[in-house]
This record gives C-alpha cells, sequence and structure tokens, in this order.
C-alpha cells in the first residue's frame, strides 16, 4: 500500500488530498506512479499529473520522478513553490 499526498492546487483540481493505494507490480518509479494514475483515472488526472512543473517527494524527501517507490512509501504532488 502507497499513501498519497496532493497538495496546492492540484488538490483543487484532483478533488483529494490524500488517499492510500495498492503499488502495482510494474509501477517502480514515481514517474510510473504518475502514468499509472493518468491511465487508471483519466483525463483531468493525465493532465493535472503530466505537467513537468509538478514536484515530488517519498517519504518527506524532494525527489525526482525517477525515484524507487516501494509499498509502505508516502508519495506526495506538489506545485512548484516560490519564496520571497
Amino acid at each position: 500500500m502507497l499513501t498519497l499526498c496532493y497538495f496546492a492546487s492540484l488538490r483543487d483540481v484532483l478533488g483529494v488530498d490524500r488517499e492510500a493505494v495498492e503499488l502495482p507490480e510494474q509501477v517502480q518509479t514515481v514517474s510510473d506512479l504518475m502514468v499509472h494514475l493518468g491511465n487508471l483515472r483519466g483525463d483531468k488526472w493525465q493532465s493535472a499529473l503530466a505537467s513537468k512543473l509538478i514536484c515530488t517527494a517519498v517519504n518527506q524527501e524532494i525527489c525526482s520522478s525517477d525515484k524507487l517507490i516501494t509499498p509502505g512509501d508516502e508519495v506526495a504532488f506538489f506545485p512548484p513553490v516560490t519564496g520571497g
């Protein structure tokens, strides 16, 4: 089981802030997960998760989309943040 967290505008667009999902065997990286969710849930999800601007974290550590994931991980998706 994976815990998925969606923040800010992604949470608003997708209508969910947190969920638990089974990790399919073919999904090994964050990128695989994003493609899987888009294919499974349709256009809105594909569009939201396909952006190159989406930031990701696994177990609260910022990572690239090629990060390996395993059952029990928490994967977070969020738009880029700016400081000032």
